[in-house]
């Protein structure tokens, strides 16, 4: 699994703060960075390591293409942050604007591709652009076959997780934010019914708001303080390889591979589009709810009924504040990587780009996604605890969007004019009637 870098952390814990952030990962280390720059007295508490789980683990890709048109406010924000992240955390964030190229064969693909830029990318003036496949191949030399077409970014970026997440919260900690490691938060408190408190592994936090950054975990944490929250997991395995000179230093997708350069000279490698979900006792439960986006995109996923339920069912739902947490038992989720998802990807790789034949890798991973029904992120209040926020349910977008849902996070705890609109991302769209569904499957 990746080693995201290990930064130094408290370790007492404040008996009261302004702000807790519960989760380390790029959303909450976001949020904990932009709260104590502006001043304010913020914790950090992660049950586990500084971005030990998803944040860590993510293809790394900072993108506008693709996106739900909800998401590209946030985006645009999110990549103007994204470019001066090195000089505002003082270290390596891996951050390169290198741009990103769909690469398309197929006439499905070109309509499909065509359908998302004629309606999301033109309408919002998003610098990208259909190309011949003639144009394709120029920008990204040595494919083995024609492509017909392609769609390319080039403001897009990647970075690296394990460097990029640490950084932040290590400028977080020298803002002035406390930053807790292996200290689980079991739930909350609350006085006059708005949240007064979070209570820890260590002890209870007195604080005016908290916000919830729990990716995977959001939605057991919030089930046993009687919250509901559409969110079921989705795993994603990914690799990298040894350095290797071929030249290409675009992000591309294409065939059934997708691939970013990273700093150390190697490749970070994916499938382009297949990813695995563990049927669990809440697949049954949720249901109708995720059944639009199975529909949308049920040629992306792999359904597998194993151990994984099991391991689900025998999670304890409901602890007392004062009775060891899930979050205890299990500090980091660590899927295995599936294997044939990852061996189809290499060799599709292989195949349309020769120059990676002797490529060796050095290390198979896979991590879990948080999904909603409509693959749309929750950064919101929740108003039936005041004083309780939500940043969760990013449906594999986190790692690009975090840092604008970081600042957008504090500008709602604080009451500040919000970075962007923030209606799209309310938690209260899966129960108000609002149609929760993805609006792509790209």
């Amino acid at each position: 699994m990746p080693q995201p870098t290990v930064i130094a952390t408290d370790e007492t814990v404040p008996s009261g703060t302004s702000v807790v952030v519960i989760g380390g990962g790029i959303a909450g280390c976001a949020t904990a960075l932009e709260l104590a720059e502006r001043g304010l007295n913020v914790a950090l508490c992660e049950k586990g390591e500084i971005a030990c789980e998803q944040s860590s683990r993510n293809w790394g890709w900072c993108r506008q293409m693709g996106r739900d048109s909800r998401e590209i406010p946030l985006i645009l924000e999110s990549l103007q942050l994204w470019r001066a992240m090195n000089a505002r955390v003082g270290a390596e964030s891996g951050f390169r604007q290198c741009g990103i190229l769909y690469l398309l064969e197929t006439d499905a693909e070109i309509e499909a591709r065509t359908a998302w830029y004629e309606t999301t990318a033109k309408p919002s003036g998003l610098p990208i652009y259909p190309l011949s496949g003639e144009r394709a191949q120029e920008l990204q030399p040595g494919a083995s076959v024609k492509w017909k077409g392609a769609l390319y970014s080039p403001e897009d970026g990647r970075a690296e997780p394990d460097l990029a997440v640490p950084a932040m919260a290590a400028a977080a900690r020298r803002a002035g934010a406390k930053i807790m490691t292996h200290c689980a938060v079991r739930g909350f408190e609350t006085s006059s019914g708005r949240l007064s408190s979070v209570v820890t592994e260590r002890g209870p936090i007195a604080c005016d708001a908290a916000v919830l950054a729990g990716g995977a975990w959001s939605r057991p944490f919030l089930r046993n303080m009687g919250i509901p929250f559409p969110q079921l997991t989705v795993v994603n395995s990914v690799m990298r390889s040894k350095p290797l000179e071929t030249g290409l230093e675009l992000s591309a997708a294409g065939g059934r591979f997708a691939f970013r350069k990273r700093l150390d000279g190697g490749y970070t490698i994916a499938h382009r589009h297949l990813s695995l979900a563990d049927i669990v006792p809440d697949s049954f439960s949720l249901f109708f709810q995720f059944l639009p986006a199975l529909l949308l995109d049920w040629q992306g996923l792999k359904l597998r009924l194993g151990r994984r339920f099991l391991e689900a069912a025998s999670m304890r739902r409901s602890w007392a504040l004062d009775q060891q947490s899930p979050f205890e038992i299990v500090r980091v989720l660590d899927p295995e990587p599936v294997a044939n998802i990852l061996d189809e990807a290499l060799a599709s790789l292989k195949i349309y780009y020769p120059v990676f034949e002797h490529l060796e890798i050095a290390e198979r991973w896979a991590g879990c996604i948080d999904a909603t029904p409509d693959a749309v992120p929750v950064i919101s209040a929740i108003d039936r605890v005041p004083g309780l926020y939500l940043a969760s349910g990013f449906s594999g977008h986190g790692f690009g969007l975090g840092l604008g849902a970081g600042r957008l996070m504090a500008d709602l705890v604080m009451g500040a004019n919000p970075l962007v609109d923030p209606s799209p991302f309310r938690y209260s769209r899966f129960f108000d009637g609002t149609r929760s569904r993805p609006t792509t499957g790209i």
